[in-house]
């Protein structure tokens, strides 16, 4: 009897090791890995992911060579999903052109078996950082973009916007589950740069296509290009607009969003410039960056008038304040149509 007892007091002790090990097991993690500070928080996730692969690259050349330099993506009501509610497949596939690979998970939850969805994204993630690359994805906190950082038993680990909003680790069965409900998740691994010449190409050419508002990647209720910014002047004149939810928001974070856009796409545009060294090119690229510094400036203006932790109440309703951002508006409207032809000329000659 007495070795039965002690028997089981061992195997309890056993037992109870395995569990308190388990409890204290630490997450897997890659060190140094974080998401880079964008307002465009996908290209933020991009570069991070980059910068911990060691790849020398500017912030410009990515954002550039990806198109979404040239997006711009606003809803008639203002909603701050302008910035991301748009078909971002081609974008992430010029991505690569600056020399880098992904393999991805993407589906909405209401059009697939969502436990086995999460499940094929937490097994694709968990091998990935244990050969040591990084992954990011959507919405593992607000909807926006954050890099995976690590795992443990229970979920992932992140990193990006609004840090005071982080819980960690996210439950990896929790994935999507979300109003949105759109699952997307990413792994980075090293890749094959195409050459400049054609990485320029084909990122001005996407930035010409989606001007046009294509229905295969710009919903109902947004537009792109040109119409775009007159989209954005409607809703400003129209005096209901901010007794809508989230406009007051949306506005300033499109500001923001397409304000960091145009400064990088007139970075690319002088680096594109550089790279290429072609004095055929040259005038033609100096147009360009004149229109998007343009574009730049006055989009910057409106920023200035409506700041993004400073603005009040009172600023939605001043009309002399609103007149001068409709009027900053239309100066960038032009500006991008401008751009935009400029832009075809380079095409026409790469």
């Amino acid at each position: 009897m007495k070795k039965f007892g002690l028997l089981l007091v061992c195997a309890l002790l056993i037992f109870t090791g395995l569990v308190a090990k388990k409890k204290k097991s630490e997450p897997v993690m890659l060190e140094h890995l974080s998401w880079k500070p964008f307002w465009t928080t996908h290209m933020g996730c991009i570069k991070g992911c980059l910068d911990y692969l060691e790849m020398d690259l500017s912030d410009a050349w990515l954002v550039g060579a990806s198109g979404h330099a040239f997006v711009i993506n606003v809803h008639e009501t203002l909603c701050p999903s302008g910035p991301t509610a748009w078909v971002t497949e081609k974008m992430i596939d010029l991505a690569k052109n600056v020399g880098y690979t992904f393999e991805g998970i993407t589906a909405y939850m209401s059009d697939t078996n969502s436990a086995e969805v999460q499940k094929q994204a937490w097994d694709m993630v968990r091998t990935a950082i244990d050969e040591g690359y990084p992954c990011y994805g959507w919405e593992l906190n607000i909807p926006e973009y954050f890099v995976i950082t690590g795992y443990d038993d229970v979920g992932y680990y992140y990193s990006g916007t609004i840090m005071e909003n982080y819980k960690m680790p996210m439950p990896w069965d929790d994935l999507a589950e979300t109003e949105i409900g759109w699952l997307e998740v990413y792994v980075v691994k090293p890749g094959e740069a195409k050459d400049d010449r054609t990485t320029v190409k084909e990122a001005l050419e996407f930035a010409l296509e989606i001007s046009e508002s294509p229905d295969k990647w710009i919903f109902e209720g947004y537009k792109a290009g040109p119409e775009a910014y007159d989209l954005w002047i409607t809703a400003l004149e129209n005096d209901t607009i901010f007794k809508i939810e989230e406009a007051a928001h949306g506005f300033k974070y499109n500001t923001m969003v397409w304000l960091e856009c145009r400064s990088e796409a007139t970075w690319f545009l002088e680096e594109a410039k550089d790279r290429l060294n072609d004095p055929e090119l040259d005038p033609l690229f100096d147009e360009a960056i004149t229109h998007y510094r343009q574009v730049t400036r006055s989009l910057k203006k409106v920023e200035e008038l409506y700041p993004w932790h400073t603005s009040k109440p009172g600023f939605f309703t001043d009309e002399a304040r609103l007149e001068k951002t409709i009027e900053a508006l239309r100066v960038a409207r032009d500006a991008e149509a401008g751009g935009l032809k400029s832009l075809e000329k380079i095409v026409s000659k790469l």
